[in-house]
């Protein structure tokens, strides 16, 4: 399917508007940090440009480039639910055994310990 000339205009828009933003987060880190930071901890005041590279780098440290920011999307646990709900019951049950013991190494499965609880009360 060819993408309408809309979802065009607004990748193309999406350049100019980062480079805005970029530029007022840069000029007011570098206002905040040249205001406070050498009066408090005898830093050295920082340039603009210096302002913007560490405005990049705490976002790739931090946030990453992704639309989201901060931790990645939660894509994976949608996945999940996806990839349980196909399951047959015994597929499901194996499947979160397998998981289960690659990451609990010292017991058995909880589920497994519930119900044969109940069964030795029947």
């Amino acid at each position: 399917m060819m993408p309408t000339m809309s979802y065009r205009r607004r990748k193309f828009m999406f350049a100019p508007l980062f480079i805005v933003m970029l530029a007022v987060v840069s000029a007011v880190a570098m206002l905040l940090w040249n205001a406070l930071m050498p009066d408090i901890f005898n830093l050295p005041e920082i340039t603009f440009w210096q302002a913007a590279g560490l405005q990049i780098l705490a976002r790739l440290f931090f946030g990453g480039f992704r639309p989201h920011g901060g931790w990645p999307s939660h894509s994976w646990r949608n996945k999940l639910r996806e990839k349980v709900a196909e399951m047959t019951p015994e597929e499901r049950e194996r499947y979160f055994r397998r998981i289960h013991s690659r990451y609990h190494h010292w017991g058995p499965c909880p589920e497994k310990e519930k119900s044969s609880e109940k069964d030795k009360a029947e």
